[in-house]
């Protein structure tokens, strides 16, 4: 994340073919909109792994933080719209003798 204070363009290079979602785009968005630093920063970001649902959060989760580091006056806005809690559901292991984490084989009478 750059800061651009003469060019601001505020560029987002939306790969859609990425994550094609409209929701996906705005949350990237939101946090910079927050803060109203939309044309104030130039945002490059990878997410790797996970669905696409799981990386627009993700990379919402980054920017949020990354506009902490700049200032430490921002962690109340940020906080008050929930852009610094990170969700923290796993994917459940898998048991032994079972098929996956709660599915259990067929049950068999005879």
């Amino acid at each position: 994340m750059c800061y651009c204070p003469r060019r601001s363009t505020g560029r987002h290079r939306e790969s859609n073919h990425q994550l094609p979602r409209c929701q996906g785009i705005s949350a990237r968005k939101f946090p910079l909109v927050t803060l109203a630093y939309e044309s104030s920063y130039d945002v490059f970001v990878k997410a790797h792994g996970g669905g696409l649902s799981g990386q627009a959060q993700a990379i919402t989760l980054g920017i949020a933080r990354a506009l902490l580091k700049v200032s430490e006056n921002h962690r109340s806005p940020l906080r008050k719209e929930g852009l610094l809690t990170r969700d923290s559901r796993v994917v459940e292991r898998k048991k032994v003798g079972l098929k996956k984490a709660r599915k259990a084989p067929q049950f068999l009478k005879r």
